[in-house]
């Protein structure tokens, strides 16, 4: 197999290339997961008054769904750009159509001003959000691997995962502190739209510190290489979904057998929550985006801590014992939630956030490692993005249809540790990858590669 060669990068490189991604993808993520919070408080009233209060909450969790639905094409678009083009010019890209659409969600009129054009428009604006988002995760985490130092790779391609509660944890503070400032009736009428609206400056700053960053030295060397093959071949390499799907399709459905139980209990515990707590037991929406703050906060801390050990155990055993956890959590969890304490609230979200972070930290350099370079972007992204149509999509939606059929908690925490068991089965069919050389440029699949030996 052959190995490209580049020198390392520079510790303080490194490091920026770490902050640009993370400080890209919580931003990102921070527009993702404000959607979904409004969803949960205001959008039932704002965009679907007529219809009773579960149902309202139903039909804009369904709005939410639709942006999960545009990820996949955005993981073949941007991927195939991305290995073709580079990781950096479709992060800045993907960056100004996030926070764009976000910006233009804040502007929008209500049903009561311009009728059933609210929701088209809402719609239309969320497609672009998970069309953009389904194009960041992989450049963000591909950008880290494939820079940072083969033996932490686990722990630097953390970092950008952090983003997702780093940005939880900055939608959700904002609209805390607005609700504690503000009455109901001014939060409903103006006060939701301040959150989305400062998403354009936090776009600028994130522009700014990526377009400082360098293009992946993987990437650089295997473009080189296969520019060229193809001149001494005389032959176009094939497309990156083409070679995918026929050198690595074991590993796109690893990957999305993976992301089953890490992407539906992250729903479940951060947005569903906040209408079970609210709705169910009666908990005010303070309180209950209080418990999601916090837990978001614990949740940032302990991703950099599971990607380290996955570094010293392997990305297996980590990610079985997020998966295990989360599925013997489920039933706790709903019980300490009923007991209709701030208290136990919090300790439900933490504990689950924890055992996802077990999930979702070593999860970047897993993927990463199952991909040769110049396939790599649309490989990570497959596995990922498509996975979340079945898994995050759908899955307030079905716990909220859940909720309303059985008017309890148990089938939403089964549904959950079925989920679980399905990872459980696809991380034990794959490899341990966490010995496996970035730098090589061959499409065919790849052996493990000692990084230490």
């Amino acid at each position: 197999m052959a190995a490209a060669t580049h020198a390392p990068t520079p510790p303080g490189s490194l490091k920026r290339i770490v902050a640009a991604s993370l400080i890209g993808t919580t931003i990102e993520w921070y527009d993702f997961f404000l959607y979904g919070s409004a969803a949960a408080l205001v959008f039932n009233k704002l965009f679907f008054p007529e219809s009773d209060p579960l149902v309202g909450t139903l039909l804009s969790f369904l709005t939410y769904a639709v942006g999960f639905a545009a990820r996949p094409l955005g993981a073949l678009v941007f991927g195939h750009y991305g290995d073709r083009l580079g990781r950096k010019k479709l992060l800045v890209l993907s960056l100004l159509m996030m926070g764009g659409a976000t910006f233009a969600i804040g502007l929008l009129p209500t049903h009561a001003t311009v009728g059933s054009a609210a929701p088209v428009l809402l719609t239309v604006l969320r497609l672009v959000q998970g069309f953009a988002l389904g194009g960041e995760w992989g450049g963000a985490v591909l950008l880290v691997s494939e820079h940072g130092d083969a033996k932490r790779r686990g722990f630097w391609a953390s970092w950008p995962q952090t983003g997702a509660p780093a940005g939880q944890l900055l939608a959700t503070g904002v609209l805390s502190a607005l609700t504690a400032l503000l009455s109901d009736a001014a939060f409903t009428s103006w006060g939701w739209r301040v959150p989305f609206l400062l998403s354009g400056v936090l776009v600028v700053v994130g522009l700014w510190i990526r377009l400082s960053v360098d293009e992946s030295p993987v990437f650089k060397a295997a473009l080189a290489a296969a520019e060229e093959r193809k001149a001494a071949a005389a032959q176009a390499e094939k497309t990156p979904l083409v070679a995918v799907l026929r050198h690595h399709w074991r590993d796109v459905l690893i990957a999305m057998g993976a992301r089953m139980a890490e992407n539906i209990s992250y729903y479940v515990i951060t947005a569903f929550i906040l209408v079970y707590a609210t709705t169910q037991v009666g908990l005010s929406k303070q309180t209950a985006l209080n418990a999601v703050l916090i837990g978001s906060a614990i949740h940032f801390a302990v991703i950099p801590l599971w990607g380290a050990l996955s570094d010293r155990v392997g990305r297996r055993p980590v990610y079985l014992v997020g998966a295990v956890g989360v599925g013997l959590w489920m039933f706790p969890f709903f019980a300490l939630i009923d007991q209709d304490s701030f208290g136990t609230l919090l300790l439900a979200v933490t504990v689950g956030l924890i055992l996802h972070g077990a999930m979702y930290a070593p999860q970047a350099a897993f993927f990463a490692e199952m991909f040769a370079t110049r396939m790599r972007y649309s490989g990570a992204s497959i596995g990922a993005q498509f996975s979340s149509v079945a898994a995050g999509a759908p899955a307030p939606l079905i716990a909220v249809a859940l909720l309303d059929d059985y008017d309890s908690s148990t089938p939403i925490a089964l549904y959950v540790i079925a989920a679980a068991l399905l990872t459980v089965v696809a991380v034990a069919c794959a490899r341990e990858t966490r010995h496996r050389d970035l730098a090589y440029v061959t499409d065919e699949a790849p052996a493990a590669v000692r990084v230490d030996a």
